[in-house]
C-alpha cells in the first residue's frame, strides 16, 4: 500500500461523474466469483510491496472534470512503495492472511474484508463485503496492474464506506488522506511562498527534514499548483505535469565521482526521486533517466540508487530543481513514541476539546481567531510547560470529521488554526488578556493543521479557534515534545469558592508581575553571573530558570497572584546559582494598587533584613499589574 494510494483514494469524483455523464448501469461482481471462474485472486501477490496500480477506466473523463483543479494532487499515493512489513500497513489491513481467500480451505472464506483507518484519535474498523463495481467484467475503480491482486480495491472501497460512499470522497485533501492511514500528522508546505528556490540555506535545512521524515518511515508528496482549470494537465517544457501530485520514493545525498577520488572527495549532491502517478511524462532535464549527469556517477553508486532507464514514471532530480520547479510539498511524519528506539521518542499529549457557543462570554468557547479582538480569548484554552532551556515542539489540530456518512459528499471543513501564547509561569486559570505571541499556525479549511516550533523554557498557552467567531465543532489537540508538559486544559476562570472561602478568605486582588531585566549585578566571578529569580507572594512562589554568564540578563519572566491580603508586599529577589550554596544579590518589594497610573518601575536591588546598608549592586526592571476583578488579566 503505498503513499500513491491513499491519495488516489480521496479523489475518486472522476468515477463517479463519468458514470452519471454516460449513464453507466455499474454491476458488482462478488471475489469469489472471480476466483472460482477466472483466475487465482488473492489480496496480495508475492511482490505485492513493488506492486502498480491503476486509478480506473475513467480517468480520461475525470481529467477533464472542472472539480479536478481541486482534486488534481490526490493520485499519487497510488503507486508509491510502502513495505508491507511496516506498522502502519498491518494496522490498516490487520491479520490479512487470516482474511486471504484459500484454496486449500474455501471453507474459511467468509466474503467479508476487516480494514482500520485513523480517525479522530482512534484507529475506526471498517468492515466491508466482496463485491466491487466493475463494467464488463473488469474494475473500474482503482485497482492493481496484477490482475490476481485485489488489495488496493478492497482498501479503496472501505475507505469509501468511511466517508459514506465513493463520491463523498470528492474534494479530498492530500494531508488528510495521508493522515487516515497512517495515524501520523501531516505538514504541508507552500515552496515559492517560503522561497527555497532562491535560499539555498533554506532549502538545505528543508532537504535535510524531508530526508529525516523519508529514512523514518514518513509519507511524502509533491505537486506543481494548477492556477486554473485550463491549467491542468498541462505539461511543461521539462516533462512535469501540473496539477498531479507526485510521490517521493528515494532521498539521498549522492557521491559525485568515481573510485577512490570519488570516496575521498566526498562530493555529495541532494537528489530525491519522485513518480508520476500515471506511470509516464517524466523530468526530462538534468539527472533524467537518460541525461549525460549520470556519467558523474560510478556504476556500484547507481545500482545502489536502483537507477533504471524504463518509462515507468519514475526519475530523479537534483534537490535545486526540485525546489524550481515544484510549489507544493506535503511530509507525514510518523511519530515516534516508543522508548524501544533508536530514533528520537517523542512524548504524545492528545486531548479532545469543542468550539460551543454560549450566551454568557465566559461561557462561550467559540470566539474566533485574533482578529475578533472582543471574543478571541472566549475559544478553549490548554496550558503545557517547556522543561528543557529549549525544545522542539510539534502541535497539530483535527476537526471532526464533517464528511463522514455524508453521501451526498458536500460537507465543508470549518477555516482553523491556532495561536501559542508565553503566559506566567504558574497560570492555573484562564487567560482573559493577550500576551507575548511566540508562535502561530496558518488557517485553512483542512481537516487537520500542523505546527513545528522551538520554544524556550517556561509555561505556554495554546488556543485552537475557527477563523470566523460563532462556528461550533469538535475537535482533536495533539501535542509531542522531547519530556512531558503536562498539556491540560485551562476551565476554570478565577478561584472557586469554597467552603473554606469564608475562614480562610477569598481573593481580594489579582496581580501580575512581570520581571523584565536587570543590570549592574554584583560580579561572581571571571564569567560574571548566574542569576536566576524568584517571585514570593503571600506563601506562593515561583522560580526562573537560571541565566548563564551574565551580570545583565533579560529575564523575561511572569507570575500570576490570586491576593487575599492586598497590601502584604510582593518581593521579588535574584540569586546566583551555585554548586552548593546559592548567593543572594539583592530584593525588591512591591504592593502593587489597582489604581496605579505608572505599572512599569525601575528599583534598585536592596538587601534583606533591616540592615544599616541596604543597597547592593544593580537595578531590576518590573512591571506589575493589578486589579479588583479577577477575570481582568
Amino acid at each position: 500500500m503505498g503513499i500513491q494510494l491513499i491519495l488516489n483514494i480521496c479523489s475518486l469524483c472522476h468515477i463517479f461523474l463519468a458514470v452519471y455523464l454516460t449513464k453507466i448501469f455499474l454491476a458488482f461482481n462478488l471475489m469469489c466469483c472471480f476466483i472460482i471462474f477466472s483466475y487465482h485472486v488473492c489480496i496480495f501477490t508475492q511482490k505485492c510491496w513493488k506492486c502498480n496500480q491503476s486509478t480506473g477506466l475513467y480517468d480520461h473523463m475525470w481529467q477533464r472534470c472542472p472539480k479536478a483543479e481541486k482534486n488534481s494532487g490526490l493520485p499519487v499515493l497510488l503507486k508509491a512503495p510502502f513495505l508491507v512489513c511496516s506498522l502502519q500497513f498491518h494496522q490498516v489491513i490487520p491479520d490479512w492472511k487470516e482474511q486471504e481467500w484459500s484454496s486449500e480451505k474455501p471453507q474459511n472464506y467468509a466474503g467479508i474484508f476487516h480494514f482500520q483507518f485513523w480517525r479522530f484519535g482512534q484507529w475506526v474498523d471498517v468492515v466491508i463485503d466482496d463485491r466491487l463495481p466493475t463494467l464488463h467484467n473488469q474494475l473500474i475503480y482503482c485497482h492493481s496492474n496484477s490482475k490476481n491482486e485485489l488489495w488496493c480495491a478492497l482498501v479503496e472501497k472501505a475507505y469509501a464506506k468511511l466517508s459514506g460512499c465513493y463520491e463523498a470522497l470528492d474534494g479530498g485533501n492530500t494531508a488528510d488522506a495521508l493522515v487516515d492511514f497512517t495515524g501520523g500528522v501531516s505538514e504541508p508546505i507552500d515552496l515559492v511562498e517560503r522561497g527555497y528556490a532562491s535560499d539555498e540555506a533554506k532549502r538545505n535545512l528543508l532537504f535535510e527534514q524531508v530526508l529525516k521524515v523519508h529514512n523514518r518511515g514518513g509519507l511524502i508528496s509533491c505537486s506543481i499548483k494548477a492556477m486554473s482549470a485550463a491549467d491542468m494537465e498541462a505539461r511543461l517544457d521539462c516533462g512535469l505535469v501540473k496539477g498531479h501530485a507526485y510521490a517521493v520514493t528515494d532521498v539521498r545525498k549522492v557521491r559525485l565521482g568515481h573510485g577512490l577520488l570519488a570516496f575521498f572527495k566526498s562530493e555529495k549532491l541532494d537528489m530525491i526521486r519522485l513518480r508520476n502517478p500515471w506511470g509516464e511524462r517524466e523530468w526530462n532535464g538534468p539527472w533524467s533517466d537518460t541525461s549525460e549527469e549520470w556519467q558523474k556517477v560510478s556504476t556500484s553508486e547507481r545500482e545502489k540508487l536502483g537507477m533504471t532507464v524504463e518509462d515507468d514514471g519514475e526519475f530523479w532530480m537534483a534537490f535545486d530543481d526540485f525546489c524550481t520547479y515544484f510549489t507544493d510539498i506535503i511530509k507525514c511524519r510518523l511519530i515516534n513514541t516508543s522508548y524501544l528506539s533508536f530514533h528520537k521518542t517523542w512524548e504524545e499529549a492528545v486531548l479532545k476539546g469543542a468550539w460551543t457557543r454560549h450566551e454568557d462570554p465566559l461561557k462561550n468557547r467559540c470566539g474566533g481567531c485574533v482578529n475578533n479582538r472582543e471574543t478571541f480569548l472566549q475559544n478553549p484554552q490548554y496550558v503545557f510547560d517547556v522543561k528543557k532551556a529549549e525544545d522542539e515542539v510539534l502541535v497539530c489540530i483535527q476537526q471532526k470529521p464533517k464528511r463522514t456518512s455524508q453521501k451526498e459528499g458536500k460537507g465543508e471543513n470549518l477555516a482553523i488554526g491556532f495561536d501559542i501564547f508565553k503566559v506566567e509561569l504558574n497560570r492555573t486559570y484562564r487567560m482573559h488578556t493577550l500576551q507575548t505571541k511566540v508562535a502561530s499556525s496558518i488557517y485553512i479549511n483542512s481537516r487537520s493543521v500542523f505546527l513545528r516550533t522551538d520554544l524556550k523554557e517556561g509555561r505556554y498557552v495554546v488556543i485552537p479557534t475557527t477563523f470566523e467567531a460563532g462556528h461550533v465543532a469538535e475537535f482533536l489537540l495533539r501535542q509531542f515534545t522531547d519530556v512531558p508538559s503536562d498539556f491540560q486544559e485551562l476551565t476554570l476562570d478565577e478561584p472557586p469558592h469554597t467552603c473554606w472561602s469564608g475562614i480562610c478568605g477569598y481573593p481580594q486582588l489579582v496581580s501580575q508581575i512581570h520581571v523584565i531585566s536587570a543590570s549592574g549585578l554584583k560580579n561572581q566571578g571571571s564569567e560574571g553571573a548566574d542569576p536566576y529569580v524568584i517571585i514570593k507572594c503571600e506563601g506562593e512562589k515561583i522560580r526562573s530558570p537560571v541565566l548563564k554568564n551574565t551580570l545583565t540578563p533579560e529575564f523575561d519572566v511572569k507570575g500570576l497572584f490570586y491576593r487575599k491580603k492586598p497590601r502584604q508586599p510582593v518581593i521579588i529577589q535574584i540569586w546566583n546559582h551555585n554548586l552548593i550554596t546559592d548567593d543572594f544579590l539583592g530584593q525588591v518589594a512591591l504592593v502593587g494598587d489597582p489604581n496605579e497610573l505608572h505599572p512599569l518601575h525601575i528599583l534598585h536591588l536592596q538587601d534583606r533584613g533591616n540592615k544599616r546598608v541596604s543597597d547592593l549592586p544593580g537595578v531590576l526592571k518590573v512591571q506589575l499589574l493589578s486589579s479588583n476583578v479577577l477575570t481582568s488579566i
